[in-house]
C-alpha cells in the first residue's frame, strides 16, 4: 500500500490562472511559495529558503475560488502529488505538482488575522462560523498549520 497525501502552507506566488478543458471543466493553476527554515552554519542564524510549488484544482470549486484568491494570499492546501512528463521543442520535460483536494484561507483579505476558511469536498462541508462578512461558499474548520515548529524543535 502507498499513500499519496501532501499538506502545504504558504503564500500564492502569482494570481491564479483559470482555464477550461476541452470538455468545459474549470482548471485553476496556482503557485505556492513554502519556506524551508535552516540554520546558517556560518552565522548561526535561522534563514528561510523558499520552495515554489505548482498546484492545480479542478471543477466548480476551482472556478469559485478564482474570484477570492490573488498573489500573496496565505493558504493551506491538502492534496496529492502528480508527476507529469511531456516533450517540447524536442526536449523531454517533467514536473511534480499538487492536485488540490482542500484549500484553506489562512488570513482574511482585509486584515492579517487568521480566519480558517476551508474549501473542501462537498461531503465535508460543515456550518460556517460568522466573522462579520458573508462567506463565499460553505466552509469547514480545519486545523491551522503552525509554522513555528520545525524538525529541530521536536525532542525525538
Amino acid at each position: 500500500m502507498s499513500i499519496n497525501r501532501v499538506i502545504i502552507s504558504g503564500n500564492l506566488t502569482r494570481d491564479p490562472d483559470l482555464r477550461q478543458t476541452a470538455s468545459g471543466m474549470p482548471v485553476l493553476g496556482l503557485g505556492v511559495a513554502v519556506n524551508d527554515r535552516r540554520k546558517n552554519q556560518t552565522t548561526g542564524e535561522w534563514e528561510d529558503y523558499p520552495n515554489f510549488i505548482d498546484c492545480t484544482m479542478f471543477g466548480a470549486r476551482a472556478e469559485a475560488l478564482s474570484r477570492y484568491l490573488s498573489k500573496g494570499t496565505k493558504v493551506a492546501i491538502e492534496g496529492k502529488l502528480r508527476w507529469s512528463q511531456w516533450e517540447r521543442d524536442g526536449q523531454k520535460r517533467s514536473k511534480i505538482e499538487v492536485i488540490v483536494d482542500e484549500l484553506e484561507f489562512m488570513s482574511s483579505r482585509n486584515s492579517g488575522q487568521d480566519q480558517g476558511h476551508s474549501f473542501g469536498a462537498p461531503s465535508s462541508y460543515a456550518a460556517a462560523p460568522s466573522y462579520g462578512t458573508p462567506a463565499p461558499a460553505p466552509m469547514q474548520a480545519a486545523p491551522a498549520v503552525d509554522a513555528s515548529i520545525y524538525d529541530e524543535d521536536i525532542p525525538f
